[in-house]
């Protein structure tokens, strides 16, 4: 059990964290850093005892620190908060890229980022954000994936023992998560094939019925579970998916190109037998 944690950012996420530790009784105390009013709101939501907008002051004190704001706010966050961390303490985060994050706890902590900061990223979410949808079950049946920073020619989880970061990997299966290990390259170019790809078709998608369809009153009411699956992660925030869209862009544009190309391939051959490829091809990767 930790004595205390902070989390920095007190919305979906960071609520969903704080709640889900409270409901497992393993944090004795969580101090939120956000903005007032956000921090009143989780304090009403049961997710922290405690708040301050100052990260330094926020920090004070606590053994993990967790970054749970949008994606460039966790690479300021690491420069504000890096000479305010304590000896032993754990910086940890929840962003959707990890390359520039990484990037820039190298850079504010040099040789010690590997010792200091466990970049992670669980696998769940919902499309609406805000401490109003956080879930103490979010995280029960998913993957939280983790790109340690090497230290010499090995990350710190291979040498087990006591850096905290293993207390936080513990910590998060205890949350109902499995954790998975993986280079921070690989990180990136396999979430914009599996989340952030889907992201940008479901918005297209989306945007385009909104502009050809949008005046038209039945269409949803038709529409059926199709149409409801393949937009229901339109709903998802900008604020949130352009900070991933800038710290991912050439992996992103990649999938996109290779989207747009079968696309188009699909489309030359509605009236041949490459139609039935294309499906044989989605019904094996389905099943």
């Amino acid at each position: 059990m930790f004595k205390q944690i902070t989390i920095i950012g007190t919305g979906l996420m960071g609520g969903s964290v704080a709640l889900a530790a409270k409901k497992r009784g393993l944090v004795e105390r969580i101090v939120g850093c956000d903005r007032a009013e956000t921090l009143e709101r989780a304090r009403r939501a049961g997710a922290i005892e405690a708040g301050s907008t100052d990260p330094a002051q926020a920090c004070a004190g606590s053994e993990v620190v967790v970054l749970a704001t949008p994606v460039l706010a966790i690479l300021d966050f690491v420069d504000r908060i890096a000479p305010h961390l304590s000896s032993g303490m754990l910086v940890t985060d929840v962003g959707s890229t990890k390359k520039e994050m990484v990037q820039q706890a190298q850079a504010a902590l040099g040789g010690e980022a590997g010792k200091r900061v466990l970049p992670g990223h669980p696998m769940v979410g919902k499309e609406r954000s805000g401490i109003e949808q956080a879930d103490a079950e979010l995280f029960e049946g998913g993957v939280w994936l983790f790109t340690p920073i090497a230290v010499g020619n090995a990350s710190c989880t291979a040498g087990g023992g006591a850096w905290r970061g293993n207390e936080w990997i513990q910590f998060v299966e205890k949350l109902g998560a499995k954790p998975v290990f993986m280079d921070v390259e690989r990180h990136d170019r396999l979430c914009a094939w599996i989340s952030h790809l889907p992201q940008m078709i479901a918005t297209a998608f989306a945007s385009t019925l909104e502009d050809y369809v949008g005046d038209d009153d039945q269409i949803k009411a038709i529409g059926g579970r199709a149409l409801r699956e393949l937009t229901r992660i339109a709903a998802s925030p900008y604020s949130m998916w352009r900070d991933i869209a800038m710290t991912n862009t050439a992996n992103i544009e990649e999938a996109m190109l290779r989207m747009e190309q079968k696309l188009a391939q699909v489309r030359e051959n509605l009236k041949t037998t490459g139609l039935r490829e294309e499906f044989e091809r989605g019904n094996k990767f389905n099943r």
